[in-house]
């Protein structure tokens, strides 16, 4: 059975949700826009990602947040084209970002996400992505259900499948891919359901999955001088020093882990049990900062010693 990260399950408890944004006319399906109201701020947030000092988050609804002062308030995108739930954002700049979601969405802004265009859509074989990375503004990546790989060289003006080869053992590429992240040299990580990571050593040329060790779904991570860690089901950890060989890592916690992120030297961590982890020297060891009263859905860090924290109702508030 398939075990998917937290915005994958959430963006399929959202189906009913996101038909009533879908509707047929004479040219076929289209989604309506995202609606405006209150009711924004205090919906899902799926992830977050910094623009310049902007902060921008994206969830349920195309749901997009923004803020100007370091997460004190927020308010909404002034233009949305899609109704659907959004799962992940990634910025090249302070300028240009990207967000992705259900039915293959893929929106752009060139104003910071004040405004943002549609630049992908398939909602006749609706596979959610759920990750978005951008090298610079012109090359980025996009993975979701089913192996779903979708890469642009032009910005996202256009985009491009691309085929996966088979993981050890298996006829064909039939993994849910999760988070895609950068680490050092410029090495490219998908954190993927059975404990596995698809990784390009070449700028996204090609591509391998690889077995890290544990067999469940790994559903987040990040990487620094020290290698990449990822992490997932049931607090599972595992680790790497060159993107080749994996070992598990002792977890602080059996709660599963929805996000992890890293600001400088420091690693943080979320979990559905609301706690939130640090860890000061590459991911080896971590420590409980504090526990929230719900499951954190994503963080992003302000600095080494700050973090917002979100939630199914929006930011948690200390």
């Amino acid at each position: 059975m398939r075990t998917m990260t937290f915005a994958a399950c959430a963006a399929a408890l959202l189906v009913a949700a996101v038909s009533g944004a879908v509707r047929a006319n004479e040219g076929g399906v289209v989604v309506a826009p995202a609606r405006h109201g209150a009711a924004a701020l205090h919906s899902m947030i799926l992830d977050a990602a910094p623009a310049g000092k902007r902060i921008v988050t994206v969830g349920e609804h195309g749901g997009i947040l923004l803020s100007d002062d370091g997460g004190a308030t927020f308010r909404q995108a002034a233009g949305v084209p899609v109704d659907l739930t959004l799962t992940a954002v990634s910025f090249a700049d302070e300028r240009n970002g990207w967000a992705v979601g259900h039915g293959s969405t893929i929106l752009h802004t060139a104003d910071g996400g004040e405004h943002w265009d549609l630049q992908h859509q398939d909602l006749q074989v609706d596979q959610p992505l759920f990750s978005v990375h951008f090298r610079d503004k012109d090359n980025g990546w996009a993975v979701g259900l089913w192996s779903l790989m979708l890469a642009t060289t032009d910005g996202g003006k256009t985009w491009a499948k691309v085929a996966l080869p088979a993981p050890e053992g298996q006829k064909r590429a039939d993994i849910n891919l999760m988070h895609l992240f950068e680490g050092e040299g410029g090495k490219l990580y998908v954190a993927a359901e059975q404990g596995l990571v698809l990784g390009s050593a070449d700028a996204g040329r090609s591509w391998r999955f690889k077995k890290t060790g544990v067999l469940a779904s790994l559903w987040s991570g990040a990487a620094g001088q020290g290698g990449a860690v990822l992490a997932g089901l049931r607090g599972k950890m595992v680790a790497t020093a060159d993107g080749t060989a994996w070992h598990a890592l002792p977890s602080p916690t059996e709660a599963s882990i929805t996000h992890i992120v890293r600001a400088g030297p420091v690693y943080w961590a979320s979990a559905l049990n609301g706690a939130l982890l640090r860890s000061r020297d590459e991911g080896r060891s971590w420590q409980l900062v504090k526990t929230y009263g719900k499951p954190v859905t994503a963080i992003l860090p302000l600095d080494d010693q700050r973090v917002l924290a979100f939630s199914k109702q929006g930011l948690l508030r200390d």
